[in-house]
């Protein structure tokens, strides 16, 4: 599919967005392991929760979806049967590393494989240590596929120190620990997104973090009691709040595209993913936060949004791991902004969908960008406005998104080609978009019109 999006056009109006997606693949894969129906709403129906939802059907368990609300009956710690074959977790990481940890507690044997590109993510991250707690999984040279054999139950507790701050190797071995037979403390460079800690906390586990200091240097701490889980995990009755990563492209749109005001309802503000936010407002952005009440321990709030004069900013250290996800889209805010933005420390988008580093700036470059490359970042040179041109994502959901929001006040139309990897995380996005008045045309459809939001 060919996305076409016109410049020109302000965004007004009010939306909702879809479920939080790493919410929703930690509440359907957890609710799995609790004993009982678990109902969440607001899920996240997309490419990538709908592998992990395939994944849970060839290991028995049986769930249904009624609009975007998912019923899912859970058969405890050990419920899972055993696979026919291969669990297919397409092109996401998430998919395998929190299946990995999921199927490591219930010593269950399977294959986890996926997509080529999935097949060149690091899994060494996850395989090491399982090895360390007990878990029979062997990968190939470090990558998928995994094979996991029957593991002896209670697996091994312990500390597991990682070299990078990651919430999903995080998880995959929180996960793992609820079937250990001791504590188990993962220690972590830096303080990765909490949601699995959060949710298993309101499922009935005692989980824990601190902030520790090792040679001058700090560690984040984050504890697991098993014993606790071995009643059994309560199941889940949840709202989720929308998607901060997919807020994110929103909110960038409405700060570069002159005249526009948007609100955005009941948006996810968890403190370890909204780096983005932060680094927004030191750039000057116009960005109102009207907080809520939590959601199953989960901040939630609007954020109304408008057109702003943005200035450079520099970032690097903890900031980095609070906005992993949403550096593509940054980009964008930097190209329009005055002066030179650099990103440092982020070695780690060298190993997500794509190599983020090095398909943003030749894309950013393709629709005239002035950007340089770096070993672990990059530098933007903003002028305020960006030429316009034709584009390819490589296959990653969050560079096709953010070059369509890049064609929103650009001088000329920015063309994307297979366009169609953006329903991968956000299959809404161009319908909302256009209805907040953005132009876009697919060669897949005709003409999306416009309408009031």
């Amino acid at each position: 599919m060919k996305l076409t999006i016109n410049p020109g056009h302000a965004l007004t109006g009010t939306v909702s967005l879809p479920g939080d997606k790493s919410l929703s693949h930690r509440a359907a894969l957890i609710a799995s392991m609790a004993a009982g129906r678990s109902q969440i709403d607001n899920f996240l129906v997309s490419g990538v929760t709908s592998r992990l939802l395939e994944a849970l059907t060839s290991l028995g368990i049986t769930w249904r979806l009624d609009g975007t609300t998912l019923i899912l009956d859970g058969k405890g710690l050990g419920g899972f049967s055993v696979p026919f074959g291969p669990l297919n977790c397409g092109n996401s990481a998430s998919t395998m590393r929190f299946l990995a940890g999921a199927l490591a507690a219930a010593g269950t044997p399977a294959v986890l494989d996926g997509s080529l590109g999935l097949r060149r993510r690091p899994m060494d991250r996850i395989i090491q240590p399982l090895n360390r707690m007990g878990v029979n999984i062997k990968g190939a040279a470090g990558y998928a596929p995994l094979s996991m054999g029957v593991s002896a139950l209670p697996l091994k507790g312990g500390t597991l120190s990682l070299d990078v701050a990651s919430a999903q190797v995080k998880t995959c071995l929180l996960l793992a620990g609820l079937s250990a037979g001791d504590p188990v403390t993962i220690s972590e460079p830096g303080f990765s997104r909490d949601h699995t800690e959060r949710m298993l906390s309101s499922m009935g586990v005692t989980i824990k973090s601190e902030k520790i200091s090792v040679d001058g240097f700090p560690r984040y701490l984050t504890h697991l009691a098993p014993p606790t889980a071995r009643f059994g995990l309560k199941p889940l009755n949840m709202a989720l709040p929308g998607d901060f990563s997919s807020a994110s492209f929103l909110i960038v749109a409405a700060l570069i595209t002159p005249g526009s005001n948007i609100t955005l309802k009941d948006i996810g503000l968890n403190a370890t993913r909204t780096g983005l936010l932060d680094v927004l407002l030191t750039m000057g952005a116009s960005i109102q936060i009207n907080a809520k009440p939590t959601r199953n321990g989960e901040p939630v709030g609007d954020l109304t949004i408008k057109y702003s004069n943005l200035k450079a900013v520099d970032i690097c250290g903890e900031k980095v791991v609070r906005m992993i996800d949403e550096f593509p889209i940054f980009a964008i805010a930097a190209a329009y902004a005055s002066g030179t933005s650099t990103v440092r420390d982020a070695a780690e988008l060298r190993v997500k969908e794509s190599d983020r580093i090095g398909a943003l700036c030749s894309e950013l470059r393709n629709i005239g960008v002035e950007v340089m490359e770096l070993p672990d970042g990059f530098a933007i040179n903003g002028i305020g406005e960006v030429r316009g041109g034709t584009v390819e994502p490589h296959g990653d959901h969050r560079l096709a998104m953010s070059l369509a929001v890049a064609g929103l006040a650009s001088a000329q139309p920015v063309a994307i080609q297979n366009a169609e990897i953006l329903r991968e995380s956000f299959p809404e996005f161009s319908d909302v978009i256009t209805r907040l008045g953005g132009e876009l045309i697919s060669d897949e459809t005709p003409v999306l019109e416009k309408t009031t939001a």
